[in-house]
């Protein structure tokens, strides 16, 4: 047996269902329920299958092309004919690159995640920032598919502070950046700013 596909437990198992899935078009077929799978997505962004990685590109974005979110907010591989669940530590995607452009006077960034997915910050792709309560640390993530997001790493966060501007919202002033004619707030604009005004 293949020493890749055994060691990550793949030998009919998952991806034995995408196979059968795009072959049959999975129709007519009730689909398998698994349970868990033992996958684990790492805050990292790194995929582990029994805690040991799952090193080829391929074989992970393969398997993120199938990630879904169920309404209770658990991740699920599901396949035409099965569907499994995994772990997720923060977000299944990592942006790690960020692209502007103008485009008829309009700002429009665009991201691409670990996994060579790009996505255009909109109305059905947000990004939003989660503040820490305490020490106001940001852990920001754009949205890449219904329920999926990627946290969006610390160098490309902060070159979308670079772009910030302020602007008022709800009546307080707040740091955020336009993408698609969507304002996104990153913070409140510092005291300091405010009182030099």
């Amino acid at each position: 047996m293949d020493k890749a596909r055994n060691a990550v437990g793949l030998d009919g198992g998952l991806l034995g269902g995408l196979v059968t899935g795009a072959a049959e078009g999975g129709a007519g077929r009730a689909k398998r329920d698994c349970g868990d799978f033992d996958i684990r997505i790492a805050r990292d962004g790194s995929w582990h299958y029994k805690n040991s990685p799952i090193g080829r590109k391929e074989l992970v974005c393969l398997f993120a092309s199938v990630l879904r979110r169920d309404a209770d907010g658990a991740y699920v591989l599901e396949t035409p004919v099965e569907r499994g669940f995994i772990m997720v530590e923060d977000a299944p995607f990592i942006a790690v690159e960020l692209f502007w452009r103008n485009d008829g006077g309009h700002q429009v960034l665009s991201f691409r995640t670990n996994l060579d997915e790009m996505v255009t910050a909109d109305a059905q792709h947000p990004i939003r920032i989660q503040l820490d309560p305490i020490s106001r640390e940001p852990r920001p993530y754009v949205m890449v598919r219904p329920g999926l997001e990627a946290r969006i790493n610390r160098a490309v966060f902060y070159e979308l502070v670079a772009l910030a501007e302020a602007e008022s919202l709800d009546g307080r002033q707040v740091l955020g950046v336009w993408s698609q004619g969507v304002f996104f707030p990153i913070d409140d604009v510092p005291q300091h700013e405010l009182a030099a005004e």
